[in-house]
């Protein structure tokens, strides 16, 4: 068995990490109201976005 000597351009775990805790000091000191409404905006962002780039996608594919 041999292992990879490259150097680590990307690191998947420690891009979730830095996203959880953006996530957690945008939410931090929030009611879970403001919390709920923190995520229902994210949410509909995210179908808007997943919306348009369907929407620019030749036709047929």
């Amino acid at each position: 068995m041999t292992t990879k000597t490259t150097p680590k351009t990307f690191d998947c775990v420690d891009m979730m990490h830095r996203g959880a805790l953006r996530i957690h000091e945008t939410l931090k000191g929030k009611t879970r109201e403001e919390q709920l409404a923190y995520w229902r905006d994210r949410h509909a962002e995210a179908v808007a976005e997943l919306k348009q780039a369907r929407d620019a996608r030749p036709a047929g594919k």
